[in-house]
């Protein structure tokens, strides 16, 4: 159980709207240059033919479910880190990001020491239908990406850290160095040196490490954070601590690695009709990455929020600032997708793409961007806020089942069996979305979150 008890209700606002403003737009910054570091990869390996596009977008996807993985141990953190400010509790809001950083360390160091030594099996248990070529071009990406898995943990839990405390500005200054270090690194080894895929991987793990090291000093030495990690907290596992984190972590990460998991399923679905749909996939995945750059922020804010709300025991102010971020988010992601429907010719200019590789890119954006501005906050900005109240495995159940059925059913028949391809893996996807929004909607509206946010707490 968690140590954070319920303090008296707190009457006046936690957080001012210049404060979230404050704490927001340092997270739109850094989601914006993380998302600009994938399309840089993806528009100048592009350069280098569309096996290696499509092998680069392949390893991704496992990339992104190992993200995922390394996220949600990090947002663990947050919100244990969180509720323990919230209660005002600092020397163990302290102990709590110590013990983040070992379990990120220990999980980062497993998982790359797994995946490099499985990485050929691994391409072909998923993608095993795909080419020599691409296969080729995999291989070369994943080894040297999946060297860089302790160092992307440990960044998360130096970023996760710095975003409990509300001070979003240092991740964002440490993801704009290492951001700007990859797009030189990439343009450096792909257009001087000529490295090939090679030349979009080895700036990621350069950058990756420089980060980690970075963020994780100034955690340690920023004297006004009140979650500063210690030697003392990081050089061993606490159980009860570890406990507690992991009791956000685990669903969470059970949950987002079998949502990427899903992912790379279909994604090994539209594989089967050839490199156009892969590239045309790995395209618009990059493009729809842009409609939800706020949408990701908005995310990693109400872990914040709503964590620092439940730890002060106020979940009447839990419910009113997850309305009020969920409305800014609905606003500004749908400006945000209608302006990538109406620049996505531009858009699609900045790759290298043949004719029919452009019109399926072009279809596949548009599907994404006209649904996601009525269902993406919902489905999963929402989540985030029922997570930070300790209602975890509802989220998980959901999501999981919601992926299954509909993501991955869906995907099979209008892919495969009824031969539609990467289009009907879309349809699919948005069939998914509408219901995660009813279930995440009527159980926040329904108020079941504030019975396990209560009774974590007690």
């Amino acid at each position: 159980m968690s140590n954070v008890q319920t303090a008296p209700a707190v009457r006046a606002p936690l957080f001012t709207n210049r404060e979230l403003v404050r704490l927001l737009w340092p997270l739109v910054i850094e989601q914006t240059l993380a998302m600009l570091v994938g399309m840089s990869d993806t528009v100048m390996v592009s350069s280098v033919g569309e096996a290696a596009i499509s092998g680069v977008s392949l390893v991704d996807m496992i990339n992104n479910l190992i993200i995922n993985v390394f996220a949600a141990l990090a947002t663990g953190g947050a919100v244990v880190t969180s509720q323990f400010l919230g209660a005002r509790r600092p020397a163990e809001a302290s102990r709590s990001a110590g013990q983040l950083v070992t379990l990120s360390a220990l999980l980062g160091t497993g998982v790359a020491a797994l995946c490099l030594l499985l990485r050929e099996p691994l391409l072909r248990l998923f993608f095993g239908t795909i080419t020599d070529d691409v296969m080729r071009e995999a291989l070369i990406y994943f080894t040297i990406t999946g060297l860089s898995y302790p160092f992307l943990a440990l960044y998360n839990a130096g970023a996760a850290i710095f975003r409990s405390v509300g001070n979003s500005a240092v991740s964002m200054k440490v993801s704009l160095l290492m951001n700007v270090t990859n797009i030189a690194g990439n343009a450096l080894c792909v257009f001087v040196l000529k490295m090939g895929t090679a030349g979009v991987a080895v700036p990621t793990l350069f950058s990756r490490a420089m980060g980690a090291a970075i963020i994780l000093y100034l955690a340690a030495v920023h004297h006004d954070n009140p979650a500063r990690i210690t030697w003392a907290g990081v050089r061993r596992l606490e159980a009860g601590m570890a406990r507690n984190i992991l009791y956000i972590g685990i669903p969470s990460a059970l949950e987002n690695s079998l949502f990427q998991l899903g992912r790379v399923l279909v994604v090994s679905m539209i594989s089967l009709f050839g490199t156009v749909h892969i590239s045309a996939n790995a395209v618009a995945n990059n493009l729809d990455g842009l409609g939800c750059i706020i949408g990701q922020a908005m995310g990693l804010a109400m872990i914040t929020v709503v964590g620092r709300c439940v730890g002060a025991g106020d979940l009447d102010q839990a419910a009113r600032y997850t309305r009020k971020l969920l409305l800014w988010d609905y606003i500004a992601q749908g400006l945000g997708n209608a302006a990538i429907v109406v620049f996505l010719p531009q858009l699609l200019g900045l790759y290298t793409l043949s004719g029919e590789t452009r019109a399926l890119a072009m279809l596949l954006v548009q599907i994404h961007a006209g649904c996601a501005i009525l269902l993406w906050p919902a489905g999963f900005v929402l989540p985030n806020a029922l997570r930070a109240a300790n209602d975890v495995r509802f989220t998980m159940l959901t999501s999981v089942l919601s992926m299954a059925v509909w993501r991955l059913g869906f995907s099979y028949i209008l892919c495969v069996q009824m031969g539609m391809g990467a289009i009907g893996v879309w349809i699919a996807m948005v069939v998914d979305w509408v219901c995660r929004v009813a279930c995440f909607a009527a159980r926040f509206l329904r108020g079941a979150w504030r019975k396990k946010a209560q009774a974590k707490a007690s």
